[in-house]
């Protein structure tokens, strides 16, 4: 039998915890390990207890989501964390996956893609919410990102599918036995052809074009 994900939840309203945690208690592959109501709290838990996922609202007292992630991901690199928050505007999106943040989707989505979101993460992919990628990166249609995607070289498209699952420049330096200047090189030309600036564009044209799945 393999292990269960450990997931922490981290979202100031009890209430709201008490729904998640009894929605994802009826999951076999899931247990719930702790929770929090401030970032300050989920930083020092997250050493403490090592989840394989931390759900987190962006909207709390104190530090607040986004510098607790900020936080987590710069003690651990390999943080996997997915924001579940109200906000379904871009800006939210592009910040939070800029912070380090592994997944994105709101409180309105259906209780399934929540799980769904979770098991994907806890794989290693990036999962944001479908209708969130909708405005991402309207410069260019599909067919005009896979004439740039076919134009890059074998490394250009291995770092472009690492940096699409939110994969930082030293990790795939690390991964791919490259200099870390290297990468980030690369990371800039690649983001100077698509015409995009963060890692959910990324991952936008990335699962637009089938190349990594939502």
């Amino acid at each position: 039998m393999k292990n269960k994900i450990k997931v922490i939840l981290v979202d100031d309203h009890a209430v709201v915890r008490a729904g998640f945690r009894m929605l994802l208690s009826t999951e076999a592959d899931i247990d719930v390990i702790a929770e929090a109501e401030r970032g300050e709290a989920a930083c020092q838990l997250y050493l403490e207890q090592q989840p394989d996922v931390m759900v987190l609202d962006l909207s709390m007292p104190g530090i607040g989501g986004l510098e607790s992630i900020r936080r987590i991901c710069n003690r651990d690199s390999a943080a996997k964390i997915l924001v579940f928050s109200v906000h379904d505007e871009m800006v939210y999106v592009d910040r939070a996956m800029n912070a380090g943040a592994k997944g994105y989707i709101t409180k309105n989505s259906a209780p399934s893609i929540l799980v769904a979101a979770i098991q994907k993460i806890a794989a290693g992919e990036i999962y944001i919410e479908q209708g969130l990628t909708l405005n991402i990166a309207p410069q260019n249609s599909e067919a005009d990102y896979q004439t740039i995607i076919d134009t890059l070289s074998p490394r250009e498209f291995d770092i472009f599918l690492l940096l699409a699952k939110g994969l930082t420049a030293h990790k795939i330096a690390d991964e791919l036995c490259l200099g870390y200047k290297t990468v980030a090189n690369y990371g800039t030309q690649i983001r100077s052809k698509l015409n995009v600036s963060s890692v959910a564009e990324l991952a936008h044209i990335a699962m637009a074009l089938g190349v990594m799945k939502n």
